[in-house]
Formats: structure tokens, sequence, C-alpha cells
């Protein structure tokens, strides 16, 4: 029983399946093209058509338009290639409903989708690609009571190890070590100025001139020295004297 309704049910569905028959492609043209739709190993084709009708009583596709009922025609050639068929129901000789329409490309039929199954499968491919973005998206998630969500990418990790690892540039020193060291040369230079200085690469040296502070006269010390001691001689007699 379920395999008689899978196969109903792979019939009635016909935008899956394609048919061809080889004897027929080398000699398809616009004449014979309905006659090669018409083949009874086609899936397409309906044997309670008008076309049936017309073809067993030998009358041409004429006698088509004064009959009622399900037919098929040639709506478009494109020799050699491209044949497009039509299915229609027609009720009156000036009035038809199109039912289906089907394309020969080189010998192979198909059944062209309706716009109703087109928007349903694009719809149905991008829900599909949605949901699979949605699941991989969570099998990459992780979480911790005490940590809380965060993403754990096993590639990332394994391209990271795969990567050459490059060395980080140490700095001879740090920013506080060159102050410092440069503090330090300055009070050297000041308590030991250079002698000789070189104008441009290559060149002489020359020497400095250091100018000297003049001493001052011996006197003047001698008196700077005096001045002290009477002062304290006074600060002990006052003292005594309270």
């Amino acid at each position: 029983m379920t395999l008689v309704k899978f196969v109903v049910q792979f019939a009635d569905n016909l935008l899956g399946i394609s048919w061809v028959d080889s004897g027929w492609v080398p000699i398809l043209n616009p004449g014979n093209v309905l006659d090669y739709f018409s083949e009874r190993s086609n899936p397409f084709y309906d044997r309670t058509c008008n076309n049936e009708v017309v073809k067993m009583q030998r009358l041409t596709l004429e006698h088509l338009n004064q009959m009622v009922g399900v037919e098929y025609i040639l709506l478009h050639a494109q020799e050699p290639i491209l044949y497009i068929i039509r299915k229609q129901q027609r009720q009156s000789p000036t009035q038809v409903t199109p039912l289906a329409d089907y394309y020969i490309i080189v010998g192979v039929v198909y059944q062209a989708p309706d716009l109703g199954t087109v928007i349903s499968s694009r719809a149905l491919s991008a829900v599909h690609g949605i949901q699979s973005a949605f699941d991989e998206a969570m099998s990459y998630c992780r979480y911790h009571p005490s940590k809380g969500y965060w993403w754990h990418f096993k590639d990332q990790e394994e391209r990271e190890k795969a990567k050459p690892k490059s060395k980080k540039k140490e700095e001879a020193s740090s920013l506080f070590q060159r102050q410092r060291v440069d503090t330090l040369l300055l009070d050297l230079r000041s308590k030991f100025p250079p002698t000789f200085y070189q104008p441009k690469p290559g060149e002489k040296p020359i020497p400095v001139e250091v100018k000297k502070e003049p001493e001052p006269p011996a006197e003047a010390v001698k008196q700077e020295e005096r001045e002290p001691a009477t002062k304290s001689s006074s600060f002990f007699s006052h003292s005594g004297n309270i």
C-alpha cells in the first residue's frame, strides 16, 4: 500500500523527471515535434487529449480549434535545439486556458515549473540555509556558570597552530632605563667636560677652551672665616649674662 502511494505521488510530481527518445533526436523539426511528444513512453503526455482523437481519425491539427477539451500545441520553436509545447484547456474556438508548459532541449523533455513551485523551492532553500547557519553557530557556543557564554572555534585553533609563530622583537632597554642613562651621561658631562671636539667627521679635533671661574682673594676668605667665629663668641657671652 505504501509503495502504491509513493508511485502515485511520484507520478503526480513531474518536475523532477525528464524523458528522451534518442531515435528521434537527429530528425526533430517543427513538423514532427508533436508526434515525438505524443510517444507512449512519454510520461508528460495525456492520452485523453484531443490530439489523440485527431491522430486516430487522421485529421489535421486545425480541427483542434473546433473541439473542446485538453490539447497540446507547439508554442515556440528554435531549431534545432529548443521547442516549447503548451498544454491547454480549450473552451471555445477563441478561448483557451493554459495548464502547463514543456520545453524540449536537444530532445530531452522537461516540465516548466509554475510560479508557486519556484517561490516555494527558493523559500525552502533559503530557510534550509538559515537553519544550517544557526545549527553551525550553536555548535560553537559554550556556557559555564562561572564564565558565562563564549565562542569556541575549532578551525581557528587549528589555523593558529598551523601558522608559523613569529618571534616578538625584544627591546634592548625600557624607557625608564633610557631616561636614567641620559641623566647619568649629562651629569658626567657636566662634571667632566670634554677637552676636544670634532666639528665634522674626518676633521682634526679642536681643543675646548674651559673658562675657569676666578678664585676669590685669600683676604676675603679669611674675613669670611672670622665672621662666623665672632658671631659664635658673642652668642656664648650673651647666654652667660643671662
